[in-house]
């Protein structure tokens, strides 16, 4: 049964009531722009749920903050909503687990309370002093080769130079919030943070430390903290989490949580896992090389892989995943979904707009249809906050280029939607080149999803076979459910694939090809020649 939406603030949908005796999952899904919360039963049906809109804070020189009690209080806020809508009783909830946005941090004192706003996956603020970290004679891309290999070698990957990953979070609170530093007892990724207030315990898990570059991933059965990169990346091991493999249970729900959210103490805590790699599970892409691409706020393409490899030149590596003995593939474009939300909100349709907002996007994909392939060869660039992959470029931006007195707000639009397919076929070239074979086809999960025509325009573009995933906006709650499920042995990781159903296939337009192909060669001939531009308008104003 589809989902149905139901327009209002906070955004809402139910599918049904379910008898009791239907045990059940509940699924906290935390992004940047709304936390979904979903009841999911052991075969991935999705039962009910609900969002809640999140804030988000942008600051000077690269800053990107929330407030981790509004986080939380938009999570009881939404389980209390999803309990009293009658979609799933709280008696048949067996255990709670978290996806939640990556490479973010929040710092807390002994009680668990943040001592400052989290600084959440698009902070850049650390940029500087993670640069001086890596850096050093001779030089490869930014970093001292001795180094880079160390940390290779060792944790599959290094710390990005744009200091969005927690390394750099945690040295630039180090030295503008010295006092907050000091006051820190741990440092916690979004979903240890929730962890934490669900089940009191300060724990990561192998698959959520992989970003703060300190953790020997060689041997999956021995993930640990390694005393040479931690010596390299300037981070103390006592401010840091424990560790525990992917996929544990945690333990039951704190008397204080299990009130605040209408469910039993019983309720079992699982690790959770970071919405890329829960979103890995759900799209039901588990088997080795079988690729997935989410269209979210930000996009990525990614696969399980059976071995630990990196391609430092491209941002891309495998990494401990969500499911216990794995390795996924993992990398990440900055802006995506955001792109289209951004000409929506800020340009196209502004406060004194009368039309309500569930009516807007469907409007603007009617017009975009209506345009040619192409639109008219007007180009647009999706680098709106820099990009990570297959380029880490903080300073790169987007916009429109060559646009015409014709120019039409469906061409906007559809240029936005190509720009994004023409940013993903950067990546999945070196994609293809990292697992060294032809993927013919490629599961498609995230908002983004939820649009025929991008999904039509992703298989033109890519030149592949673009399979919709049934609620491709919800695959992050239903990798959720389904991790918690395997590890209460309710599941096996083989049963997956089923129980993520394909809604549509979308097979790429021959006719489309040759253009297609000949505005991708402009897109990248306008980044190799303008980069430059870009690090001129763009460079730190403290450099």
């Amino acid at each position: 049964m589809r989902l149905a939406f139901i327009v209002g603030s906070p955004v809402r949908y139910i599918t049904r009531v379910t008898p009791s005796g239907n045990a059940s999952i509940l699924a906290i899904d935390l992004g940047t722009s709304a936390v979904k919360l979903a009841a999911v039963d052991l075969r991935g049906h999705i039962l009910g749920g609900t969002v809640e809109p999140l804030d988000l804070k942008l600051l000077p020189e690269g800053g990107a903050e929330q407030d981790p009690e509004a986080w939380w209080a938009a999570i009881v806020r939404a389980a209390r909503r999803l309990l009293d809508s009658g979609a799933v009783a709280a008696r048949d909830i067996i255990a709670l687990n978290t996806s939640a946005q990556w490479s973010g941090t929040v710092a807390v004192d002994e009680r668990g309370a943040p001592l400052t706003p989290a600084l959440i996956w698009m902070d850049s603020r650390g940029r500087a002093h993670v640069r001086r970290r890596v850096g050093g004679f001779p030089s490869v891309e930014g970093y001292a080769l001795h180094r880079l290999l160390t940390w290779v070698r060792i944790s599959g990957g290094a710390p990005t130079l744009s200091g969005k990953d927690p390394i750099g979070h945690i040295l630039y609170l180090q030295e503008a919030l010295p006092d907050v530093y000091r006051a820190t007892y741990k440092f916690l990724e979004p979903k240890d943070w929730l962890n934490h207030r669900l089940s009191g315990r300060f724990v990561s898990s192998h698959d959520t430390i992989t970003l703060h570059w300190v953790t020997d991933n060689r041997d999956l059965a021995r993930v640990a903290y390694d005393d040479r990169l931690l010596r390299l990346a300037g981070l103390p091991r006592e401010k840091l989490p424990d560790l525990v493999p992917a996929a544990s249970v945690l333990g039951p729900l704190v008397p204080e949580a299990a009130r605040a959210l209408g469910l039993s103490e019983a309720v079992q805590v699982i690790s959770g896992a970071p919405d890329i790699l829960a979103a890995a599970v759900g799209s039901g892409a588990v088997r080795d090389h079988e690729p997935h691409l989410c269209v979210g706020t930000s996009s990525w393409i990614g696969c399980h892989v059976p071995y630990k490899k990196t391609d430092v030149l491209h941002q891309m590596g495998s990494l401990p995943a969500a499911l216990p003995g794995r390795y996924l593939l993992t990398n990440e474009q900055e802006s995506a979904g955001i792109c289209l939300t951004t000409l929506k909100d800020r340009v196209l349709f502004g406060p004194e707009c009368t039309l309500p907002e569930a009516e807007r996007f469907p409007l603007l994909e009617r017009e975009a249809s209506q345009v040619a392939a192409g639109s008219d060869r007007l180009l647009f660039l999706p680098w709106l906050n820099g990009e990570r992959s297959p380029v880490d470029d903080p300073t790169l931006r987007g916009g429109f280029v060559n646009q015409s007195l014709s120019t039409t707000r469906g061409h906007l639009v559809r240029a936005v939607m190509e720009g994004v397919a023409n940013n993903t076929r950067w990546l999945f070239g070196h994609v293809e080149k990292f697992t060294g074979r032809r993927l013919d086809s490629l599961r498609i999960i995230g908002g983004g999803a939820r649009s025929r025509l991008w999904c039509q325009i992703q298989a033109d573009v890519l030149d592949r076979r673009i399979e919709q995933v049934d609620e491709p906006v919800l695959a992050n709650a239903r990798g959720a459910a389904f991790q918690a499920a395997v590890a209460l042995g309710r599941l096996s990781v083989e049963e997956i694939p089923a129980l993520a159903p394909i809604r549509e296939t979308f097979e790429p337009n021959p006719r489309t090809r040759a253009l297609y192909d000949e505005l991708f060669g402009e897109f990248l001939h306008f980044h190799t020649h303008n980069k430059a531009l870009f690090a001129r308008l763009n460079r730190p104003r403290s450099a």
